[in-house]
Order: structure tokens, then C-alpha cells, then sequence
């Protein structure tokens, strides 16, 4: 019997490829759907849940030896063998219909992600492993191989996320208060790679409360207070008569949340900007 690896049922890259697609939405200034996906299938005690987390211990263990390395794989396809099999592929099943509803599938499962080689090779692993059939052995060496190379190797992405935050908050992952901070880094990761204090007490904030709270609310207007008083002071300071003009704009259109608005990820993308503008002009 032949396995082929299915983008479709591989419960590790959906996730991977939801948080990509956040990202999108967010620059877009779109409503994510794929927050609420997130939210709905990646979050409580269901197989689905149980299976993405053997997917994601693959991910963050690297740099192990030989005999741990091992270690994990006979203990992942060891769970995974007591997964029930039944519920989990009507979570799968669901998972894509609502993904269908939102998304060209096409285009969505024609993201790139990193680590898609080892993501891959877990799912051919488990599928083998699961299968009632006899598996050519070729598929078996050949796939664990890919997954040993991956957790021994010693070499690291370059879109790996390697800012501090990310081990202080891991521990916020069960909840997934973590995936907020995620997909806010990859959109900052490239230019924000030394994020500012006030820039990391607002993420903080934002991945604790998960939802938009009166006190996460209350923080945002009192920065964005804050910050329009600082960008207008320090428009004054700049000799540029046409960039002190743009700058006395920029401060007249910071608007704080109104009562029964929400805070949402777009606030934060503004205001994290404006943490950036408001150092550019000290250094000035």
C-alpha cells in the first residue's frame, strides 16, 4: 500500500496555514474568518486537538539527539494509535467544509509554510502507522528519516520567530493565547524584529485577554491618548514645514475605541505603528 501525503487531513499544516491566512486577512484590512476556524477546531480536548498537538511537538523540538529524537516518534505514533480515528476524521471533514465556505481552496492550500517537509512526512508517518494494510517499508525509512533529520538538525529557519517574547508567552499556548502574539509577529517580523517596550506591554496585554476587554480597552485609548500627544509635541520639533504639517494629521486622525467597539487586531497594527513613528521622531 502507497500513502500519499493529503494537505486536506494533515491537521498540523491547516493549522500553520490558518495563521498564514490571518496575517493575510489582517493586512488586507479584512475579517478574518480563519480566527474564528482557529478558535472552533483548534481550541478544547477533541482528537482533532489531541492529533494537531503530536504535529506540534514535531515543530518545536529540534536540535535533539539521536536516542530523544527516537524517543519522540515512538511516543507520537504511540498516542496516535489511541486517537479515535472515527471522530477525528469527522473533525477533519468539518474543519475543510467550513474552510470551503470562507476561502478558494486552491489559493489557500497554496501557501507556504515552513517546516511542510516534516508536517508532511508526520502525516504519511501516522497514515502508515494507523493503516490496517501492509505499507511499503520504503515509505516508512524514508518518512521517519525526514522527521529525524528534522529534530537533530542544527540548522534554524530564517522565518523562525526568535524574539524572547516568544518563550516567555509559550506557556500561553494551550489556550491558544499564544496564536494572537504569533501571527502579530510574523507581520512585524520583518520590520519590527526589536520590538519596543511599549510595543511588548501592549502584545502582552492583547494575548492575556484573547478577547477585547474593558481593560485591554481601557489600555489601547489611554496609548493612543498618549501617543496623539507625543506625535503632536514632537511635530513641533521637526524643521520640515511639509512633514510637521503630515505629522499635526497623523495626530488629529489617532481615534480612540468607542464603547461598543471591539478591540481587534487592526488597533493594535495601528498602534504598533504608532509606537515606531513616535521613536523615529526622538531619534530625530
Amino acid at each position: 500500500m502507497k500513502i500519499k501525503h493529503s494537505k486536506f487531513k494533515n491537521t498540523g499544516l491547516i493549522f500553520e496555514l490558518l495563521v498564514k491566512q490571518i496575517a493575510s486577512d489582517t493586512l488586507s484590512n479584512k475579517e478574518s474568518q480563519a480566527i474564528k476556524i482557529l478558535r472552533k477546531y483548534y481550541s478544547g480536548n477533541t482528537s482533532l486537538v489531541k492529533e494537531f498537538k503530536l504535529y506540534e511537538f514535531i515543530t518545536k523540538n529540534q536540535n535533539v539527539n539521536q536516542n530523544k529524537a527516537e524517543a519522540i516518534l515512538s511516543t507520537i505514533t504511540e498516542v496516535s494509535r489511541k486517537l479515535n480515528q472515527t471522530l477525528l476524521k469527522k473533525k477533519k471533514y468539518e474543519l475543510i467544509s467550513e474552510i470551503k465556505k470562507h476561502y478558494n481552496v486552491d489559493e489557500f492550500f497554496g501557501i507556504q509554510v515552513p517546516n511542510y517537509k516534516a508536517l508532511a512526512a508526520l502525516y504519511c508517518l501516522l497514515e502508515a502507522q494507523n493503516s490496517n494494510q501492509l505499507v511499503n517499508p520504503k515509505l516508512l525509512v524514508d518518512n521517519k528519516t525526514t522527521l529525524l533529520e528534522h529534530l537533530t538538525s542544527a540548522s534554524q529557519t530564517e522565518k523562525q520567530v526568535t524574539d524572547s517574547l516568544v518563550e516567555e508567552y509559550s506557556k500561553y499556548d494551550k489556550d491558544l493565547k499564544l496564536l494572537t502574539f504569533k501571527i502579530l509577529l510574523e507581520k512585524f517580523n520583518d520590520n519590527y524584529k526589536d520590538l519596543l517596550p511599549e510595543q511588548k506591554n501592549i502584545l502582552k496585554e492583547f494575548i492575556t485577554s484573547v478577547d477585547s476587554t474593558p481593560k485591554l480597552k481601557n489600555l489601547v485609548n489611554k496609548e493612543l491618548t498618549k501617543i496623539e500627544e507625543e506625535v503632536a509635541k514632537l511635530s513641533k520639533k521637526v524643521k520640515d514645514p511639509v512633514i510637521s504639517i503630515k505629522l499635526n494629521e497623523v495626530a488629529k486622525s489617532i481615534k480612540s475605541i468607542g464603547k461598543k467597539e471591539k478591540v481587534s487586531d487592526i488597533h493594535l497594527v495601528n498602534i504598533m505603528q504608532y509606537y515606531d513613528l513616535v521613536n523615529e521622531l526622538k531619534s530625530l
